[in-house]
């Protein structure tokens, strides 16, 4: 096992999260943070109480003490990005997506099983207090045979940073998508997709994108078992992000807060609905870093830095490991060919 690890996050307009908690890590020597805007980089470092900063991510690269990256940066750079960080001799974590490309997605893993690296893509929403209820009451058996799964996720990015404009939806599926493959831990084989409403004419030219809403349904490698998920981005006015999963003994719904009573009718079995308490999953954690739980995204984000450090740590693949995250990045890329093409089928590649 190696000693302690030295981590750069890099990309502070999200990174600023995980710096304090990357620093209170036991596992973490030292935390650098990088981000091209001096003013922030300043701001987070002066408010976290970190020194080392870099406002190049090339510098990062050239620090030969530097051991992992997180990176937090701009969709377009990830895949270059991180195939740099572990050609660099880097451990890497990434931000969604992994890669908005086939022959990115091949490059990431190439680069990982070439340098031995340990690689991440950072899914907030399979470390999530709804995620990890889900996923207990599924190793219990309390569910009986899943039979079906969605996912949503409804978010308008207008005004966002200029990438942002016009992004095919299901480039970005992941925070829908991922629950449920991890929960049936299945790969999705094929897809058919459709595309849905109309976006302003500026906003296709940069993808050729005409769609702000895609919903897809996903055939996976469980016999008889698929998954729908929708995915907006654009010019739909309704928020929101969760899943389902439909059991013959049991079903589970995310948004547990919009649960009402189940009214037995006249025919059929008698069902009856729970809200239950979701437990704060600090027993999972380092003491040092379980108090970050009460901040993020529903408690995931120090449960993604554990396992970052601990796959490192211990010398071996993490839970979201290169072709994991290849799988759950891919079908939403496959989704969006689908869409594109009226609803075609297409297969998923396999890796």
């Amino acid at each position: 096992m190696k000693s302690k690890i030295k981590i750069a996050v890099v990309g502070l307009r999200f990174g600023a999260a995980f710096a304090p908690i990357y620093r209170d890590h036991p596992d973490v020597a030292e935390v650098a943070i990088c981000d091209m805007n001096e003013a922030v980089l300043r701001d987070v470092g002066n408010s976290s109480g970190i020194a080392r900063r870099f406002a190049d991510f090339n510098d990062v690269l050239a620090a030969k003490d530097i051991d992992a990256v997180h990176l937090l940066t701009g969709i377009p750079d990830h895949a270059k990005q991180s195939i740099d960080a572990m050609n660099a001799g880097k451990h890497c974590a990434c931000a969604i997506p992994m890669a908005t490309s086939i022959a990115d997605i091949k490059a990431i893993i190439a680069a990982k099983k070439q340098t031995g690296k340990s690689y991440m893509m950072m899914e907030t929403h399979v470390y999530t207090r709804q995620f990890l209820f889900a996923k207990e009451l599924v190793a219990r058996g309390e569910f009986g045979r899943i039979q079906f799964l969605r996912g949503w996720h409804y978010q308008d990015m207008e005004g966002w940073v200029p990438y942002w404009a016009g992004l095919p939806p299901m480039w970005y599926a992941q925070h829908a998508l991922a629950p449920l493959l991890a929960i049936a831990q299945a790969r999705a084989v094929k897809v058919h997709c459709m595309g849905s409403g109309e976006m302003r004419k500026e906003l296709h030219r940069q993808y050729g994108n005409p769609y702000p809403i895609e919903s897809a349904l996903f055939q996976l490698a469980v016999p008889g078992l698929c998954a729908e998920v929708t995915r907006s981005l654009f010019q739909c006015a309704y928020p929101g992000l969760d899943f389902i999963i439909y059991g013959d003994l049991a079903s589970f719904d995310g948004q547990l807060h919009r649960q009402h009573p189940h009214v037995p009718g006249e025919f059929g079995r008698r069902l009856a609905t729970e809200r239950p308490e979701l437990p704060d999953r600090t027993d999972l954690l380092p003491p040092s870093i379980a108090r970050y739980t009460q901040s993020g995204m529903d408690g995931c984000f120090p449960h993604l830095v554990h396992e970052f450090m601990r796959s490192i740590m211990e010398e071996r693949a993490s839970a979201i490991d290169a072709v994991t995250s290849a799988d759950w990045t891919a079908a939403g890329i496959c989704a969006h060919e689908s869409a594109m093409a009226g609803g075609r089928e297409v297969v998923i590649p396999e890796f």
